[in-house]
C-alpha cells in the first residue's frame, strides 16, 4: 500500500493536472478562435535564376550569374530577440540548371578573426560554430523538407525534417558539394546539391518551400530569411522558391561494391564482398538493395550509466537502414530497426506519390547464435497520407517470421495542425504473437508549441502483453500501463544585465497497472541559465514512486557547472545524489572538448556511480575518449577509448577514413580491440578490418 505521504503526493499531482487540462483546455480555445490561431504571416517569394553552365564550388562568389541572381536579404531573428531584424547583415543567392541546386551566402561579420570554425566531423551539430543552413520542402507539402548546414570549414550537416518540424533525423545523406572563403567583412558559402540526391516532381513553373537560416553562437543569435517564425524547423511557415522549371535527373543508378578484409588475433584472416544499389524508378520513387552489407566497422555504442529498469535505446548507425527512417519514428515504436542483427540481405522502397508517402523494408538475417534460433525475416509496411493543410495520418506494420512464427505489430497515427500553435498527436496500435491477452495501445496528445514556450498533456494506455509481442519488432520499455503527463517549458531573454537565458522545464508522469494498481508517480524539474560570461548553470531534481517487488522511493538531484567559449570548445562537471530502489548514491560526470590544434580535437567524459550501500558491487566508472585528427573533411583519423568497470569491459577503436567520393566512396582502416557493442564486455582480442567502397 501506498504511505500517507505517498497518497497526499498523488492527489496533489492529480489536483495540479485536472487545473493544468483546463487551463489547456482554455488556452486552446484562445489559440483557436483567438487572432493568434487565425492570423497567419505571408509566406516571402523568391525566384531562382537558372543557368547553363555550372557553377565552381570554390566560397568565391565571382561567376557572373552570381551578380545577376536576385538577392534575399532582411534576416529576422528567431532568438533572442524574436521578429527584431538581424544583427548582422546576411545575403543569399540562388542558381540551378538540370543537375544541381546552387546556394550562395554572404554573411557580414563586424568581426571576421572571431568567426568560430572548429567542427570538421560531417553531420555534427553545427550550432557551436558560425554556420548556415538552406531548407528545401521540395513536395511544397508544408510539411516535411531536406536540409543542408555548413561552416566556414565547408563542413556538412543534412538530413530530413517531416511533420513540420515534429520529427529531425540527421543520418540521410545527400550528394552535394560546399566551400567558404573568409572576406574582409565576415564570410561566404557556395553549396550545390545534386538534384539527383532529391525526391521533388519535375516540370515547369515548379514551387518548393524555402527556408533559410544563419547561426551566429557569438550572440547566441540565430535569424532566418522567412520571417517571424515559431521554430526554424516549422515546414509550414516557410518562405516560397517559385518559378521553377525542373528537369528529371540524369543520374537513375548508383551501385556501391564494397570489399573488406579482416585480421582477428593476428592470426586468422577473413574476407568478404557486398553490395549495396539505389534505383531511381522516378524522381519521387526509389528502391534499395543490399547484399552481405558491412554493420561491422561502425562507430562504438558509448557505455552510458542507466538507474531505471528499463531497456536504453540505441541510435541506428547502419547505412542500409537509414534512409528513409524518419517515417517510421513514432511515439509508440513499433519499429526498431537494431531489433535486426547481421543480414544476408535484404530490399527496400521508398516514395512519394499521389500525396502518399510510403516505405517497405524486407531483410533475411543469418541465424543469432546467442538467442538460439534460426534465420528470420523481418518486413516493414509504411504509409502517409497528406490531409488538411499541412497534417497527416499513417499506417505500419512490422512482422518478424522465424522458424514459421510470426510477431509483429500494426497500427495507425495522426499528426493534426489545427492552427500555428496548436497541435494535436494520436497512436492506435496492435501487437501479435505467442503471448495472448491485452495487445492494443494508443495515445492521445493535444500541443501548444510557440517559439518559447512548450505544453502538452498526453494519455496513453499499453496492454498488459502488447511489449510482450511488439518487442521482437519495436521498442516498449514497459506494458501494462494507463499513463498520464504532462510537459511544460519556457525560455526567457534578456537584453541587459549579467543573465542571457533562463529555461525552465517540468514533467508530471503517472501511470497506473489495467487493473487499476498505482505503479508510478514521477515529477521532474530543470532550471537552467547562461550567463554573459560563457558560464552556464542548471538545477535538476526527479522525485518518483515505483512499485515493483516493493514499493520504492527514488529521489535525484543533480547540478551541472558548464563553460562554452560558443566556439565549440566547452566543459562541464556535474554532481548528483539521491536514492535509487534502496540504495543511496553518488554521481559524478565531467565532460570537456577542446581542440589541442586546428586539426586535433579531443572529447572526453567521465562518470562515477557510487552506491551506498554497495552489496553487489554495482558502483561503476565509465570513461570514454574521443580524438579525431583531420588532415580534411574527408580524410580524417579517429580514436575511441571506453571502461565500463560494472561489466569489466575495456574497448579501444581506431579508424582511419578517406571519403575519396563523400559521402559514399572511401577508404576505411579500422583496428579493435574489445567488444564496441553496448553493455557488452566481449572478449578482448585485436581485430583489423580494411574496407574499400567505390560508388559507380
Amino acid at each position: 500500500m501506498l504511505s500517507a505521504t505517498g497518497r497526499t503526493i498523488v492527489k496533489k499531482i492529480t489536483a495540479s493536472m485536472t487545473i493544468i487540462r483546463k487551463i489547456a483546455a482554455l488556452l486552446s480555445l484562445a489559440l483557436l478562435f483567438g487572432p493568434a490561431g487565425a492570423a497567419g504571416q505571408t509566406a516571402r517569394e523568391a525566384t531562382a535564376l537558372k543557368i547553363d553552365v555550372p557553377i565552381k564550388v570554390d566560397g568565391v562568389l565571382d561567376e557572373a550569374p552570381w551578380k545577376q541572381a536576385p538577392v534575399l536579404s532582411d534576416f529576422i531573428q528567431f532568438e533572442p530577440e524574436r521578429g527584431a531584424a538581424a544583427s548582422a547583415a546576411t545575403a543569399v543567392r540562388i542558381l540551378y540548371d538540370s543537375t544541381a541546386i546552387y546556394i550562395a551566402f554572404e554573411n557580414a561579420d563586424p568581426e571576421p578573426g572571431r568567426i568560430a570554425a572548429r567542427i570538421a566531423k560531417r553531420d555534427a551539430d553545427l550550432r557551436e560554430d558560425d554556420a548556415v543552413g538552406v531548407f528545401f520542402d521540395t513536395h511544397n507539402n508544408r510539411r516535411d523538407c531536406y536540409f543542408f548546414w555548413t561552416n566556414l570549414l565547408g563542413t556538412q550537416h543534412d538530413g530530413r525534417i517531416i511533420d513540420n518540424g515534429l520529427t529531425t533525423d540527421s543520418t540521410w545523406d545527400g550528394l552535394w558539394r560546399s566551400a567558404a572563403r573568409k572576406t574582409e567583412t565576415g564570410w561566404t558559402v557556395e553549396m550545390a546539391i545534386e538534384l539527383a540526391s532529391l525526391k521533388y516532381k519535375p516540370g515547369r513553373q515548379r514551387s518548393w518551400g524555402l527556408g533559410l537560416v544563419r547561426s551566429f553562437p557569438r550572440r547566441l543569435e540565430k535569424s532566418c530569411w522567412q520571417g517571424a517564425v515559431d521554430s526554424t524547423f516549422r515546414v509550414s511557415q516557410f518562405g516560397r522558391l517559385t518559378g521553377l522549371d525542373l528537369e528529371r535527373a540524369a543520374r537513375r543508378l548508383q551501385v556501391i561494391p564494397h570489399a573488406i578484409g579482416k585480421l582477428e588475433d593476428w592470426g586468422t584472416v577473413g574476407a568478404k564482398a557486398g553490395l549495396d544499389a539505389r534505383y531511381a524508378f522516378s524522381q519521387t520513387v526509389s528502391g534499395n538493395l543490399t547484399l552481405n552489407p558491412d554493420f561491422a566497422t561502425v562507430e562504438a555504442d558509448q557505455e552510458r550509466i542507466n538507474l531505471t529498469r528499463f531497456e536504453l535505446s540505441l541510435p541506428e548507425k547502419r547505412n542500409f537502414f537509414l534512409e528513409g527512417k524518419e517515417i517510421y519514428n513514432q511515439r509508440i515504436q513499433l519499429f526498431y530497426s537494431r531489433r535486426i542483427g547481421d543480414i544476408y540481405g535484404g530490399a527496400k522502397l521508398y516514395g512519394k506519390a499521389g500525396g502518399f508517402e510510403f516505405y517497405g523494408l524486407t531483410v533475411q538475417t543469418k541465424p543469432d547464435e546467442a538467442a538460439g534460433t534460426g534465420s528470420a525475416n523481418f518486413s516493414v509496411l509504411r504509409l502517409k497520407k497528406d490531409i488538411l493543410k499541412d497534417s497527416s495520418i499513417g499506417f505500419l506494420m512490422a512482422n518478424r517470421l522465424v522458424e514459421g512464427r510470426n510477431t509483429g505489430t500494426t497500427g495507425l497515427d495522426t499528426s493534426i495542425n489545427f492552427s500555428r500553435v496548436l497541435h494535436f498527436t494520436g497512436q492506435l496500435a496492435v501487437s501479435y504473437g505467442e503471448a495472448k491477452g491485452s495487445n492494443v495501445a494508443f495515445f492521445l496528445r493535444p500541443s501548444i508549441d510557440m517559439a518559447t514556450f512548450h505544453f502538452h498533456v498526453r494519455y496513453t494506455q499499453l496492454g498488459e502483453t502488447f511489449g510482450d509481442n511488439a518487442n521482437a519488432v519495436g521498442f516498449i520499455r514497459d506494458d501494462n500501463r494507463r499513463e498520464l503527463d504532462s510537459a511544460l517549458s519556457k525560455t526567457f531573454w534578456f537584453k541587459h544585465g549579467f543573465l542571457e537565458r533562463l529555461d525552465y522545464r517540468s514533467n508530471y508522469n503517472i501511470y497506473w497497472g489495467l487493473n487499476g494498481t498505482l505503479r508510478s508517480w514521477q515529477i521532474d524539474q530543470t532550471l537552467g541559465l547562461d550567463l554573459r560570461n560563457k558560464f552556464s548553470l542548471e538545477a535538476d531534481h526527479t522525485e518518483e514512486y515505483k512499485l515493483f517487488e516493493q514499493e520504492f522511493r527514488n529521489r535525484h538531484t543533480e547540478f551541472t557547472l558548464g563553460y562554452n567559449t560558443r566556439e565549440w570548445q566547452s566543459a562541464s562537471l556535474a554532481y548528483g545524489f539521491g536514492r535509487n530502489f534502496g540504495l543511496g548514491f553518488d554521481l559524478i560526470k565531467g565532460a570537456v572538448n577542446f581542440r589541442i590544434a586546428r586539426a586535433l580535437s579531443v572529447e572526453y567524459g567521465l562518470t562515477r556511480l557510487v552506491f551506498n550501500p554497495d552489496p553487489e558491487g554495482d558502483s561503476t566508472w565509465l570513461h570514454s575518449l574521443r580524438a579525431t585528427y583531420n588532415f580534411t573533411n574527408d580524410l580524417f583519423l579517429k580514436l575511441y577509448y571506453q571502461v565500463n568497470s560494472a561489466i569489466d569491459k575495456v574497448a579501444i577503436q581506431a579508424l582511419f577514413v578517406w571519403r575519396f567520393q563523400p559521402p559514399f566512396g572511401l577508404i576505411h582502416f579500422a583496428y579493435q580491440r574489445g567488444s564496441t557493442v553496448f553493455g557488452v564486455a566481449g572478449e578482448r582480442i585485436d581485430t583489423l578490418f580494411l574496407k574499400l567502397a567505390y560508388m559507380f
